[in-house]
């Protein structure tokens, strides 16, 4: 029996090898355009001796200084590499290649020093000179060939020599990767410890001498305004994402740029919508040094991920036009936040114009607020800020009083999941009554969530009403409410009743909260029959199938009636009807699917995602989970590719084969966007916990008291992790897979 610490070194060596294939693989790519880049000196030299010489010696000189050195050494370096990454052992030495290639960056600080006015030369000889512009093509095609990318002559030839550039950030972030991975008893440890110095030292030496200096400006608070309200939201900027800090103010709508380096402000001007005036200025964010390099490392992991999902997840458009037309598209990921704003936004309608001047002034003064927000980030957060619940919260949607007229009523109910909010439980319509009894429970997962709200709606059937401009319904808010989840009231096991008031509405709930160390363990199999809390390998054996019957069902009736559900996947379906249909197909009941067809989609979709959740270990298996979360943190994007597709590749055919099918109906999801407005990114954030998460002793993350990160933290970059992952494969276009697995799993009629 081999102890954990020896299991642990294992997989280390292994993610080791497998950093060393990727970096082959990238070794590979780079000596490809570096041997693009040379294509044509040869005959630009053999032409500078004839009476008509394209370019000069000294221009030829100039565009091309040290290439021919660069292919020689890292030519050298893959030569060197790939015969002892072929005859692998886990004490095979590479250690002494990294170290020598580090002691030659001096050829890169001859480049580096050389490389604008390098750069400056091929423009304007291919501005002056046909016959070196028709050439620079020559370049153009041979990377349009591996890439399939369309540039132009001039682009194609700068980027070329701007891969050097970019070469020694790489080498410096994969070092680390292998360093990583090296036990540090490893005769390696020390040699790429030495290497991963040296490429440090050159790369703070050329940042320090290309960094500009900024300066902050400093001016006096803007005058007879109001700020009534800020938040970060996300603009459409010609089909593209761009995250927005935007302020009202009482006669006033400022929208900022974030940018992340360290400075103050600089203006950046755009009129104009609603009937004042809106204007754009690039607004920088300070951040304070805090705490060790450890526990800065992580939180910038953190904060990197939480950026991502701040920009990735909000879908709900909020369009504000201006007097002379001209409309612009917030995208929002709480009705409840778009109803504020909206109701704001038509309270404060005015004209206003200001110089460029005062609008600078104006966002300088923004900062100075003590109101105003940070970016929701966790690196942001104070140290005595509660990290919000972690677990699962059952809620009991029980009745609304208060109701003037009868109506067509539902709730929705949405939660802040990493500071973002985001519908997740929907409660049926109750028809024209002025008290509504719902008495529906869901089940909503909650991370580091510390606010619930409820929204009442009325139910609009006229789709001749649908919002022309954004392609939805025009139910009608009745009232909304929410209340904080206060730990101490939520401990007990008991349910804990309350009423949330809005705009004279009351509506009764029910809550009791499961923390994370209760509800999210993997539990073994428990028993030999059924499909939940079985092993999946188990059940296709059984059934005598590639993919489990539960799985197939679920995904063909979504398929059929929930493509265009919006929030499929998000939001949570009654809880009784997913326990319903668990015992069905745990009983084998052969009325399985006519209760499907009866159930709202919502309910098969919490089903599905119920199974996974409750397998004995994740989809991605106990084991390989670690690697996969290494492999994604990987920094060159050869070697992550590699490292994830095999990976993939190594789980269980009966896991790999069901991963593929559910990943195909995801990215059909993704698809349908613009309606169901889930992306892939938010399918990512929904399942990526559910096929990753491992059983808590699993945990990568660690949880030692002595390590400078909460607890609740260190599950954030667990969940983060998982969520990269799945994202992973779904930006995927294809996942190449052998000749002899290909046939068994994306031909197979037995699926």
């Amino acid at each position: 029996m081999f102890t954990q610490a020896e299991l642990d070194l294992e997989k280390g060596l292994e993610m080791r090898k497998r950093v060393l294939s990727g970096i082959l693989a990238s070794e590979e790519t780079y000596l490809s355009h570096l041997e693009a880049l040379l294509l044509p000196m040869k005959p630009l030299k053999a032409a500078a001796t004839t009476s008509q010489p394209v370019l000069t010696v000294q221009q030829i000189e100039t565009i091309f200084f040290k290439v021919p050195e660069l292919y020689e050494i890292h030519k050298e370096f893959y030569d060197s590499l790939l015969p002892r990454v072929q005859q692998w052992s886990h004490h095979q030495r590479v250690g002494d290649l990294f170290q020598k290639q580090a002691s030659q960056l001096g050829v890169y600080r001859a480049f580096v020093d050389n490389y604008e006015l390098a750069v400056e030369t091929a423009e304007k000889c291919c501005q002056a000179n046909t016959q070196f512009s028709e050439i620079s093509e020559v370049i153009l095609k041979v990377r349009s060939t591996k890439e399939c990318k369309d540039l132009t002559a001039k682009y194609s030839l700068e980027t070329l020599l701007y891969k050097p550039v970019d070469r020694v950030t790489r080498s410096t972030l994969v070092l680390h990767d292998l360093l990583k991975h090296t036990p540090s008893s490893h005769p390696d440890y020390p040699l790429l410890q030495d290497a991963l110095r040296i490429s440090q030292n050159f790369l703070s030496s050329i940042n320090e001498e290309s960094t500009p200096r900024r300066q902050s400006m400093t001016v006096k608070k803007g005058e007879n305004r109001q700020l009534l309200k800020d938040s970060f939201m996300v603009e459409l900027v010609e089909g593209a994402r761009k995250l927005r800090h935007v302020f009202l103010f009482t006669d006033l709508l400022l929208c900022a740029k974030l940018k992340k380096q360290i400075g103050g402000l600089t203006s950046c001007s755009r009129n104009s919508p609603l009937g004042f005036k809106m204007t754009f200025c690039i607004l920088t964010q300070q951040r304070a040094n805090k705490g060790s390099k450890v526990m800065e490392r992580l939180k910038k992991k953190l904060s990197e991920q939480e950026s991502l999902l701040l920009l990735n997840s909000p879908n709900m458009p909020l369009r504000v036009h201006n007097r002379n037309g001209k409309s612009y598209v917030f995208l929002i990921s709480s009705d409840y936040e778009r109803a504020e704003w909206k109701e704001v936004i038509r309270e404060q309608q005015k004209k206003c114009n200001l110089t460029s001047m005062e609008l600078q002034m104006l966002t300088n003064s923004c900062l100075k607020l003590q109101t105003v927000h940070q970016l929701p980030l966790t690196v942001n957060k104070d140290e005595d800020e509660s990290t919000g619940l972690y677990g699962f919260l059952n809620v009991i949607v029980h009745s609304a009083s208060g109701l003037k007229q009868s109506l067509n009523l539902y709730c929705t109910l949405e939660v802040d999941s990493f500071s973002i909010f985001v519908n997740k439980a929907k409660t049926r319509v109750y028809r024209y009554t002025t008290e509504p009894k719902w008495n529906e429970e869901f089940e909503i997962e909650l991370e580091g969530s510390q606010t619930l709200r409820l929204l009442c709606y009325e139910k609009s059937y006229n789709k001749a009403k649908m919002n022309k401009e954004d392609g939805e319904s025009t139910d009608r808010i009745m009232g909304k409410g929410q209340i904080a989840l206060d730990p101490q009231m939520l401990q007990g096991k008991d349910w804990q009743r309350t009423v949330i008031p809005m705009n004279g509405i009351e509506v009764k709930i029910s809550m009791k909260f499961t923390s994370r160390e209760f509800s999210l363990k993997r539990m073994p199999p428990r028993k030999p029959m059924g499909v939940f809390g079985v092993n999946i390998s188990t059940v296709t054996k059984r059934e005598r199938s590639k993919v489990p019957y539960i799985v197939r069902q679920c995904l063909e009736e979504i398929e059929r009636r929930g493509m265009e559900e919006v929030g499929i996947y998000r939001v949570s379906g009654v809880a009784t009807d997913i326990q319903a249909l668990k015992t069905a197909f745990d009983t084998n009941n052969k009325d399985v699917s006519v209760m499907m067809s009866e159930m709202d989609v919502n309910a098969i979709a919490g089903t599905l995602k119920l199974y996974f959740r409750e397998l004995p270990e994740p989809l991605f298996t106990d084991e390989l989970y670690p690697n996969f979360a290494g492999g994604i943190a990987l920094s060159d994007s050869v070697a992550k590719e590699s490292c994830m597709l095999n990976l993939l590749l190594s789980l269980p055919e009966p896991n790999l084969v069901t991963f593929l099918f559910l990943l195909d109906h995801l990215k059909r999801i993704a698809e349908k966007e613009s309606v169901n407005k889930m992306s892939l990114h938010n399918l990512a954030t929904v399942f990526g916990p559910t096929l990753l998460r491992p059983a808590e002793k699993d945990s990568k993350i660690p949880t030692n008291p002595t390590q400078p990160i909460t607890m609740g933290d260190s599950w954030s970059l667990e969940v983060m992790s998982q969520v990269q992952v799945l994202l992973y494969f779904l930006q995927l276009e294809t996942i190449p897979t052998p000749d002899s697995k290909r046939q068994s799993i994306l031909f197979s009629t037995e699926v």
